[in-house]
């Protein structure tokens, strides 16, 4: 029962959050100087273009604008945009969803997988010059942005070296072809993942050491290969399971900075456009599939929380 009201309880946090984000988004787009059709009918005549802003419905009062949008979102009509005439939200997502999603989960991939390697080697070889290596490097790693990262691999390996393209990605085949155009953004966007994952596995990893039972293993004669491998790395795992799921979401909703220094024809991209012209119903409609995709992963997550541990509940636990 008393699991049951948790859920519950989370669920109904979960639907206020998402609706603190829509109306939160919707009120500062509003108070934003001009609207997504301000530069388009300077030079129209007049009742073109009142004709235009009754068709988008920028006509009305703010309040009743956010009514409408909020009736809209509840039932999953986003609208159409303005800047992209006869795109829908959902016509977009459908479209860029899978270019975005194809170089965040390369980046996921190729990220984590580099940052549980170095977080073994810094564990395995703590107080040693591999140890300060990874930490210096997560350091760097997590200081510098995304942003700075692609201006400079764009430089280098591609205005000057010229080993792969400056900009651009395939148009066909967007699973599997273009591999070269998507090297450098790859590579710009999984340092973040190799900084954050390092550290966690690190610390994981030196705080099982410490514990009764591996310390009775290498007691028994255990090589530390052994010990690491059969008993420290598998519970070591677990803080990077459970972040696992947000990592995946975060990545397929798109590098809004890496797009666009290279331009990839992404969400990120798409997003950075419409928050540039203020087109109101792209905003808001990917900024509220975005939140609720993140908010569902930490609904999820805490649920299993409760399932692996249960002491996290309701009555002081850890959450």
């Amino acid at each position: 029962m008393k699991f049951a009201k948790y859920i519950l309880k989370r669920f109904l946090t979960s639907i206020l959050t998402l609706f603190l984000i829509a109306t939160a988004t919707f009120f500062l787009l509003a108070l934003t100087p001009g609207d997504a059709l301000s530069a388009r009918v300077d030079k129209l005549p007049e009742q073109v273009a009142e004709r235009m802003y009754e068709k988008y419905g920028l006509d009305k009062p703010v309040m009743e604008r956010y009514v409408i949008t909020m009736k809209g979102l509840a039932h999953g009509d986003f609208g159409e945009s303005i800047i992209y005439q006869g795109e829908t939200v959902q016509s977009i997502i459908a479209e860029k969803g899978p270019v975005s999603a194809r170089l965040g989960l390369q980046q996921m991939i190729l990220g984590v997988s580099v940052g549980i390697l170095l977080g073994i080697l810094a564990a395995a070889k703590k107080g040693t010059f591999w140890d300060y290596f990874v930490v210096v490097l997560s350091i760097l790693l997590i200081s510098v942005p995304s942003l700075v990262f692609a201006l400079l691999l764009q430089a280098v390996f591609a205005a000057k070296l010229k080993w792969f393209p400056v900009i651009g990605w395939p148009s066909t085949h967007v699973w599997t072809s273009g591999w070269k155009y998507t090297v450098l953004p790859t590579l710009a966007g999984c340092f973040g993942y190799i900084a954050s994952y390092s550290r966690l596995l690190k610390t994981s990893m030196l705080d099982v050491m410490n514990q009764e039972y591996v310390l009775t293993a290498e007691s028994k004669g255990l090589s530390r290969r052994e010990v690491i491998m059969h008993h420290v790395l598998r519970n070591s795992m677990i803080p990077i399971i459970t972040r696992l799921p947000m990592s995946v979401a975060m990545c397929i909703t798109g590098s809004f900075f890496i797009e666009s220094v290279f331009s990839i024809p992404g969400l990120g991209l798409y997003y950075v456009n419409a928050v540039a012209a203020q087109d109101v119903p792209i905003v808001m409609g990917e900024t509220v599939i975005i939140a609720a995709l993140y908010i569902f992963v930490v609904f999820i997550t805490d649920i299993l929380y409760t399932v692996v541990d249960p002491r996290i509940r309701l009555e002081g636990g850890k959450h």
